[in-house]
């Protein structure tokens, strides 16, 4: 399915079932000769988009309990969507498409330094309700994702190097999982559910609200250096030495970016390709961190706005676009790089590929290394670094993107760790990547659990694992 092949032709379901699952429902039940279901059903990314034949619009807990229930008992397939930034993984028909965004309530504790975030709230929710105690959550470099389906993927934040996944800083969950259930989910009551959540995604159930822990951030050190293009291969070299040596601390990432010659980009970067190193340093010491910033300094930026940034103003540091698109991606965990390794980027990234990119290379390392006490399903943790591979369709033709991210992928092919990052696999094909996202073992714990808590596989509208053959409705830990 192409983004212009978006709309079924018939009316899938009777009208009478539409109307007994509506007298069920708070929120409103949209079906495909609705004239409100492209509303419904539209998310951030625009390239591929759900087809359900029912879309139900969900206000709370119950509206998602009586949602699944209904599905169930009639063998339909579940997806869920809050904003939609991940749904370029699937481009599904039939079934039912339970959207979270009207059910964005966020609650503060204060002094537990927790937050209960509700199915549909974005990272700018949490942050605006965190902020006046002085506390902010473990959000990424777009507040305007969703909060939910960012964690339960792993959910790389800015300052993740220095404090882990959010997916570490879980505390407790309510999921209705395929059976209908609503479960309160945590270390001390369902703690292989709890495990397999936190990285698994929507795999085994859908998230109604969460219990994260917060941290006791106000500001950081954060900004970006912006370098012309001609200076690539220096830049991306000294940024892979300055990491070798950088605090846990330091969160940053450096990136190859061409830039469109529209009036929303301020000069001297519109319609250049620029070099892009972005930091996001946790609270300490500013001398110090202002002097660590000095090798990348001294290449001679064209651009610098490092400096001291209230966290509710951090979405500045990446200027992710807000307004929806079309995009395909591709992503890779890498291991240690090198000055060859920068060179096979920059021969298919620089000024003269012939498709317009966004290509970057993240750190890892630090806290992400180690998992939290009672683990969680989030995958390679070994990586040193992600690549992210971006191009939008407004500017390219799709037959152009694929194999020209492909040629990105094959050349780091040689420095890949061979994991993916579940966030980031929003590209054709991420659906046959899923493994890739999870340690071997994890993966088979997880095809285990996903026979006990959905056997039939109700929720495979997504970035799915499968049930394990043989194992269906076996209780006990089936790792």
């Amino acid at each position: 399915m192409n983004r212009f092949d978006s709309q079924p032709s018939t009316l899938a379901v009777d009208a009478s079932e539409i109307e007994a699952l509506a007298e069920q429902i708070t929120g409103p039940v949209v079906a495909a000769n609705d004239e409100r279901y492209d509303a419904q059903r539209a998310g951030f990314q625009i390239a591929r988009q759900h087809c359900p034949d029912l879309v139900v619009c969900a206000v709370g807990p119950a509206d998602v309990q009586a949602a699944v229930t209904y599905a169930g008992s009639r063998g339909h397939p579940v997806a869920v969507q809050g904003t939609g930034h991940a749904s370029a993984a699937v481009a599904a028909e039939g079934g039912l498409l339970i959207n979270t965004a009207r059910m964005s309530a966020v609650r503060v504790d204060a002094h537990a330094r927790t937050a209960w975030v509700a199915a549909g709230a974005c990272w700018h929710h949490v942050i605006q309700e965190a902020a006046p105690a002085g506390l902010a959550p473990l959000s990424g470099s777009a507040p305007h994702v969703g909060a939910v389906s960012y964690t339960l993927g792993g959910g790389l934040a800015l300052l993740s190097r220095s404090l882990g996944y959010a997916a570490d800083h879980v505390r407790a969950l309510h999921v209705v999982t395929a059976d209908g259930r609503m479960r309160y989910v945590a270390q001390d009551t369902e703690p292989d559910l709890f495990w397999a959540l936190r990285g698994g995604r929507d795999n085994f159930g859908v998230v109604t609200g969460m219990q994260i822990d917060l941290m006791p951030v106000t500001t950081v050190y954060g900004g970006g250096l912006v370098f012309p293009v001609e200076k690539a291969a220096e830049v991306f070299e000294t940024y892979l030495e300055w990491t070798s040596i950088v605090p846990e601390a330091m969160n940053s990432s450096v990136a190859l970016i061409s830039l469109p010659d529209v009036p929303a980009i301020p000069e001297p970067m519109r319609g250049r390709h620029t070099v892009q190193v972005r930091i996001a340093c946790a609270p300490g010491d500013p001398g110090g961190t202002e002097r660590m910033m000095g090798p990348l300094r001294a290449i001679g930026a064209i651009s610098d706005t490092l400096g001291e940034l209230a966290y509710a103003e951090t979405g500045s540091i990446y200027n992710d676009p807000v307004v929806p698109g079309a995009f395909e991606a591709g992503t890779a965990m890498l291991g240690e790089l090198d000055a060859t390794s920068v060179q096979a980027i920059l021969d298919l990234a620089g000024p003269h590929a012939q498709v317009p990119h966004i290509v970057e290379l993240r750190h890892l390392g630090g806290r992400l290394t180690h998992p939290p006490a009672e683990g969680n399903a989030v995958g390679n943790r070994d990586a040193r670094y992600v690549l992210n591979v971006v191009s939008r369709l407004e500017r390219a033709d799709i037959a152009e993107i694929r194999p020209a991210h492909a040629r990105v992928l094959d050349a780091v092919a040689p420095w890949s760790t061979g994991g993916r990052f579940l966030n980031f696999m929003n590209g054709e094909g991420a659906a046959a990547q899923v493994r890739s996202a999870y340690d071997a073992a994890d993966y088979e714990r997880l095809t285990g659990l996903k026979a006990v808590y959905d056997p039939h596989n109700t929720f495979r509208l997504n970035h799915n694992i499968p049930p394990a053959r043989g194992r269906t409705g076996e209780r006990g830990d089936p790792r």
